[in-house]
């Protein structure tokens, strides 16, 4: 696991398939909050604790996991939002079983109060813990959550 011994927790916060479309894709789902937005939130989030994020997008798994290998050189934990893939990708699974850092699986919705399909996930047997339904909230309270975890271990 690549842990920065000191400073500030560095993560990568993913985003998976169709959340660039936040503020147009079922805002009865997902919220009128725009993806620039919520960028916006995480970034004054991540600052206002002390932490350093960088914040990626990706409609492709295959670019999804490639991000998640190139984070094992610098980072110290994932927050991540797989959309769809959640569900369906075992190769996302690898990739973050294989990096061995944290990680906290997030969604805006919650998903087990929607479609069955939804209620499975295949990241959170490797996750510290999963955290939906809040909105962009829980993209907030995934930072706090890594941020402990992080800081927990470099003790």
């Amino acid at each position: 696991m690549q842990l920065t011994p000191t400073g500030p927790v560095q993560a990568l916060v993913l985003h998976g398939p169709n959340i660039n479309l936040l503020g147009m894709r079922e805002p009865d789902v997902y919220g009128a909050v725009t993806f620039t937005e919520l960028n916006r939130r995480i970034t004054d989030a991540a600052k206002a604790r002390g932490m350093d994020v960088r914040i990626e997008q990706s409609n492709h798994e295959g670019v999804l996991i490639d991000l998640i290998q190139a984070a094992a050189g610098w980072a110290d934990g994932i927050v991540i939002n797989a959309g769809g893939y959640t569900h369906t990708s075992v190769a996302i699974a690898d990739a973050l079983r294989a990096v061995k850092l944290p990680v906290v699986e997030v969604h805006l919705s919650n998903i087990h109060a929607r479609e069955s399909f939804r209620h499975h996930s295949f990241i959170a047997p490797i996750a510290l813990g999963q955290i939906c339904g809040f909105g962009t909230m829980s993209y907030v309270l995934a930072l706090d959550a890594l941020k402990s975890a992080v800081e927990a271990s470099r003790q």
